[in-house]
């Protein structure tokens, strides 16, 4: 079958399929581009409890017909009746997680310290903060300036580097910058870009090794799982 779009939230449609559906794991596996053995940790309630179900019907994911079909033939493929709509960015103040606002202060004094020709108009919206906040950190009277530490936004991943070389070019352009301060400019973020690749090299290794160890503990309970109802069997 060639590649469709996946439910919008994968966990929670396999979930609702496993409780409301008689369809089988493969199924519901390749229909949510899940592991089967996922979908067989939710169906033994090693998993379901994390999800809330979503049903694949209203959103228009699927079609009681089409469900039907899978309930009828274990062998058939379910068939995505209406892609989830993409999810873009309005306009609006950047969202930024609990986790990271924090660290916005840092990003922030590091704008002010290395891009002085950036305005608090372009900080305010690309770090997602006041003009307020900025000017207090600019005159050194924000109520924790003595924690505050400057650091690359792109490191703190308040923003992305292409978003902040944007910035950068679009302010350097309006103040006149000289073509040796640009210089000087690209090789700082030549360096940034090298910092934020490795990050993203390393992030992805961790997820890897969690999704192996995961899957490996799958594995080890389903094989536990059946040694257990062998041996009852047998008894």
């Amino acid at each position: 079958m060639a590649d469709q779009p996946k439910p919008l939230m994968p966990h929670a449609t396999a979930t609702w399929l496993v409780d409301n559906t008689a369809l089988s794991f493969e199924q519901i596996a390749e229909f949510c581009g899940l592991h089967i053995l996922e979908v067989q940790a939710m169906a033994d309630d090693l998993a379901s409890s994390k999800y809330t179900g979503r049903d694949p019907l209203h959103s228009g994911e699927l079609t009681q017909a089409e469900i039907d079909k899978g309930q009828a033939d274990p062998g058939y493929s379910l068939q995505m009746q209406k892609a989830p709509v993409e999810v873009t960015r309005t306009k609006g103040p950047r969202y930024t997680p609990v986790s990271k606002r924090q660290d916005k202060p840092d990003g922030i004094a590091w704008i002010l310290r290395n891009h002085p020709e950036v305005s608090d108009a372009q900080i305010s919206k690309l770090i997602g903060t006041t003009r307020n906040t900025i000017t207090a950190i600019r005159e050194r009277s924000h109520w924790n300036i003595q924690n505050i530490v400057a650091k690359d936004p792109v490191t703190l991943g308040l923003c992305s580097q292409r978003e902040l070389d944007a910035v950068v070019a679009k302010a350097a352009k309006k103040a006149g910058v000289t073509e040796g301060e640009a210089v000087g400019a690209d090789r700082a973020s030549d360096k940034d870009r090298l910092i934020e690749e490795l990050r993203a090299e390393r992030d992805a290794n961790e997820k890897a090794a969690s999704d192996a160890a995961q899957e490996a503990e799958a594995a080890a309970w389903l094989e536990a799982k059946r040694a257990d109802e062998a041996g009852e069997a047998e008894a």
